[in-house]
């Protein structure tokens, strides 16, 4: 958790530039067919030389971008946005070892200084929230928020009535007792609907969902081995009052404006 607080502070100091066309649209001016308009009618100066260009870049940071002689800057409104995670990334901005990250996935060039909020695990598909607003960040991070995170695991075996209360209760994990969560059982229909192959799973193997609002390392398999199954494979539908929906894997999308408002709630 602190990691995250950390990269996320980085990544607010982080200089990454932009289109232009974007820069003008983020900044109020217009919209970004409006700015390619204006850039092609030699109405765009950046640092004083016009700019014709589609796809320029400008660094919000350094730059100083004028419209028809009255220099214009971004607006103070952060951006959120939701990334639906496929296997395989790494949640954070930047891997000195080169691995694949979830950087590489949403618009970077687009949103300087977006950073993810918290963490999946590599092997965990679903759904990850990204902003360039550090303060609602640390707000969502800290504990004391209890945040709903509903997931859907693919277990080794059925699991028993007997492991389903201790889960309800609070099963015991090696750093303290875990908090009670909602167990549902997923139906054979339900299973179909969930993102990683079913149908390629292990004879016995079954789907079920858990709420929990806590936010510990691994904390969703170490809860479930610790009623005695393992998890093949697992995906997050919910983070709070945000629902990953019929997002496709790999894609990105803005949070609505009642998405944001329900998110600063919190």
């Amino acid at each position: 958790m602190r990691g995250s607080v950390m990269e996320a502070a980085n990544a607010e100091e982080r200089v990454v530039p932009m289109r232009l066309q974007r820069f003008l649209a983020r900044a109020g001016v217009a919209s970004r067919r409006g700015a390619e308009n204006l850039m092609t009618a030699g109405r765009v100066r950046v640092n004083g030389e016009v700019v014709r260009e589609l796809g320029s870049r400008v660094d919000p940071r350094v730059d100083v971008v004028s419209v028809d002689g009255h220099e214009v800057a971004l607006g103070e409104e952060p951006v959120y946005l939701m990334l639906h995670k496929p296997a395989g990334y790494l949640c954070t901005m930047r891997d000195p070892r080169g691995r694949r990250t979830v950087a590489e996935l949403v618009p970077l060039d687009e949103y300087p200084g977006l950073f993810c909020v918290g963490r999946l695990d590599k092997d965990t598909t679903g759904l990850l929230l990204f902003t360039t607003d550090g303060t609602t960040a640390q707000r969502l991070l800290h504990p004391s928020y209890e945040k709903e995170k509903r997931y859907v695991a693919l277990l080794d075996g059925v699991l028993s009535r007997q492991a389903k209360r201790a889960l309800e209760g609070g099963v015991e994990l090696d750093d303290g007792p875990a908090a009670p969560a909602r167990v549902r059982v997923l139906g054979a229909a339900e299973a179909r609907g969930i993102p990683f192959a079913v149908h390629e799973a292990p004879k016995g193997a079954e789907a079920v969902e858990l709420t929990i609002h806590e936010g510990r390392k691994h904390q969703v398999k170490r809860m479930f081995k610790a009623v005695g199954r393992e998890v093949l494979a697992l995906h997050r539908e919910a983070l709070g009052p945000l629902e990953l929906s019929n997002l496709p894997e790999g894609k990105w999308r803005e949070l609505t404006p009642d998405e944001v408002a329900s998110l600063r709630a919190l």
